[in-house]
């Protein structure tokens, strides 16, 4: 009877082992599925408004903002007019490479796909709720501001807003935001992804950085860690990041654009910790 239970128990602790490192696995496919999408969103806005800078410069008067998504692998960047139902002005499109070259341009003009509109509503809305300052939650610092990236996946329309520097040499980390919309591209949750804002080189001999998520937020790298790695590592020496949560450390490899997670225990054995001091 006694081995019974034993082997019982066993059995139970096994299986909770492997339902957690089954979510952990999923977790990670997502984040890193997530953060090479905001990567992309976000690299199809930073080349695109320079090529409609160039082709169309005539139209930058006209410009009421741009949205940028990816569609079946494509990255776009639409800018649209300052219409109360805007139109289109220009399409620039890119294929991975984001080689300026290659990119597909567009100035018909339109009005907004269903895709499009929705992006447009739950960004400027997202605009509109950062501007009104009633919400302390937003926080803003000397010589940067914020990147504003709509993201519609899965039936789940969020916004994303990174904190940029416009200090050559330098990038940010922290200072980031998720909201999230319901159908009805309403405002159902604004939530702060870090609790600070971390200044890294990216013009020095470093290869590499760490970073902290406290106790209550991600147990592992956020996708808006991802897409800020994937972006400044292009001028960098970068190599590795690592994120240190209380129970998990997420080591992103700067060259490969992979994802590696370790526990927490098990990482610092590896690395002769003692402690998590």
């Amino acid at each position: 009877m006694y081995l019974s239970k034993f082997l019982i128990f066993t059995l139970l602790i096994c299986s909770l082992m492997f339902s957690q490192n089954k979510k952990i696995e999923k977790q990670a496919k997502d984040v890193v599925e997530e953060g090479k999408i905001l990567y992309r969103s976000e690299m199809a806005s930073w080349y695109g408004s320079d090529v409609f800078m160039e082709k169309f410069p005539s139209k930058t008067k006209d410009i009421g903002g741009y949205i940028s998504y990816v569609d079946n692998n494509v990255a776009k960047c639409v800018f649209f007019s300052k219409d109360k139902t805007p139109k289109t002005l220009g399409i620039i499109s890119f294929d991975s490479t984001y080689n300026i070259k290659k990119a597909i341009i567009d100035e018909t003009e339109r009005n907004l796909s269903a895709i499009e509109s929705d992006l447009y509503q739950i960004r400027a809305k997202t605009l509109e709720r950062v501007n009104s300052g009633t919400d302390t939650i937003f926080k803003f610092y000397k010589k940067s501001n914020y990147n504003i990236i709509p993201l519609i996946k899965n039936n789940q329309k969020k916004v994303f807003i990174l904190t940029g520097t416009t200090e050559n040499g330098k990038a940010i980390i922290g200072n980031d935001y998720l909201l999230t919309f319901d159908k009805k591209n309403n405002i159902v949750n604004i939530e702060r992804l870090h609790n600070s804002l971390l200044y890294f080189k990216t013009n020095d001999d470093s290869v590499g950085g760490a970073h902290n998520h406290l106790n209550g937020k991600a147990e592992l790298i956020t996708s808006t860690d991802i897409c800020t790695l994937m972006l400044y590592s292009r001028f960098s020496n970068w190599e590795t990041h690592y994120v240190i949560s209380k129970d998990y450390v997420s080591i992103w490899d700067c060259k490969k654009s992979e994802l590696k997670v370790m526990k927490y225990e098990d990482w610092a054995k590896e690395n002769n910790l003692e402690n998590k001091n």
